[in-house]
């Protein structure tokens, strides 16, 4: 099993209708999709600056952006079916689905994830990943990514969030990181990979 994380600023990009497409033909039964909060995770910001509200308030908030970007994912590709529960995805994978994961504010209460923007979805794909024992990672970002890949290079240019890293030491996972104009590497990816 696979887990991608989708950045939320691919919103920008006509190119992510194609990477959903790419996902569904290719990644029946092996992947997972995290959608990141893109412009509704945004507002959030925007607003607890203009209203000062905590940060739990605030995290609650941007994993509902997650859920909305779920769903928008799931209007562009309706082959792609939304899951909430960790728990059901292994089940559901098994009848040759591609799924978006919708954050259950109540798994990531019981789970103890920290509730500050220091974590945001890069740091929920790697937890969701060890949950899943997946045995890859794929983050797909918008920005300009260094070569070769280095994780603390990713954190230190603020390419994946504060947390990231301690999450990666936490829940030991393969990672690699994606431009969003590499899609067909994405593809062949898939295309090869043994689930």
């Amino acid at each position: 099993m696979m887990v991608v994380k989708l950045g939320g600023s691919l919103l920008d990009k006509p190119i992510l209708k194609q990477w959903l497409l790419v996902a569904a033909e290719h990644g029946k039964g092996k992947l997972v999709i995290v959608a990141g909060g893109g412009v509704f995770a945004d507002q959030v910001r925007l607003q607890q600056q203009q209203w000062q509200y905590n940060e739990q308030t605030a995290h609650r908030m941007a994993l509902l952006a997650m859920q909305q970007m779920a769903l928008l994912f799931n209007g562009l590709c309706d082959e792609l079916e939304i899951v909430s529960q960790i728990a059901a995805i292994s089940a559901q994978l098994e009848s040759a689905k591609v799924l978006v994961w919708s954050p259950s504010l109540t798994e990531l209460d019981v789970a103890e994830i920290p509730e500050t923007w220091e974590v945001t979805s890069d740091s929920l794909a790697v937890y969701l990943a060890a949950q899943l024992n997946a045995e890859q990672l794929i983050l797909v970002k918008s920005a300009q990514l260094p070569s070769p890949i280095n994780l603390y290079q990713l954190s230190e240019q603020g390419i994946v969030d504060q947390a990231f890293l301690r999450f990666v030491q936490q829940y030991p996972i393969p990672v690699d990181c994606l431009s969003s104009e590499q899609l067909s590497s994405f593809e062949h990816c898939l295309r090869h990979y043994d689930s």
